[in-house]
């Protein structure tokens, strides 16, 4: 996953917010937040660490195994959600995703930079994560606030146009990570 250092480090920056949202959002009111931000906040924070340019730091060929063992839980776990909220299958989608990436990195020659993936599977991700990215977009902004009843004051752990915002960040990242495969 390791491009262009400005563009690593800022898409380390997007993600490892988006993920620090997902812990804010983890103290709602709202269950549904509650029940989401903590896999996403995961996610985020999973990406950015995938992001960090390879001049920084080079992880050893053994991390990429921990980060397709942990991001196989993430997806087990987003799996069995599924049967809750279809919601959860876009989180399934980019748990794959990233096992998808790290078994690529750990079984590519030479510390897993460029023709790691199987193009036609990185197509297809490419595809759904761009879809997901438009319709993400699309849907921006009509998106009300939620004022609590109590005080009036919209909570920012209850914002859902935030939420989206943090989904949207982190398919445009899973596309740029896509794309250095």
């Amino acid at each position: 996953m390791h491009g262009p250092g400005s563009a690593s480090w800022l898409l380390v920056a997007l993600c490892a917010a988006s993920g620090a949202y997902c812990v804010l959002r983890m103290r709602s009111r709202v269950e549904e937040q509650r029940r989401t931000a903590g896999g996403e906040a995961l996610m985020g924070f999973g990406m950015a660490t995938m992001a960090v340019p390879a001049a920084a730091l080079s992880p050893p060929r053994g991390a990429w195994l921990v980060y397709a063992t942990v991001f196989t839980a993430i997806a087990l776990h987003a799996a069995w959600t599924t049967r809750r909220s279809v919601h959860h299958v876009h989180h399934v989608v980019g748990a794959a995703a990233m096992v998808y990436m790290s078994a690529a990195m750990l079984s590519a020659p030479g510390g897993g930079h460029g023709d790691a993936g199987v193009p036609v599977l990185t197509g297809a991700l490419l595809l759904y994560f761009t879809a997901h990215v438009l319709a993400s977009g699309a849907r921006l902004a009509p998106v009300g606030a939620v004022v609590t009843p109590e005080t009036g004051v919209v909570r920012w752990a209850d914002r859902p146009e935030l939420a989206l915002v943090c989904r949207l960040a982190m398919s445009m990242a899973m596309i740029a990570m896509l794309l250095t495969l």
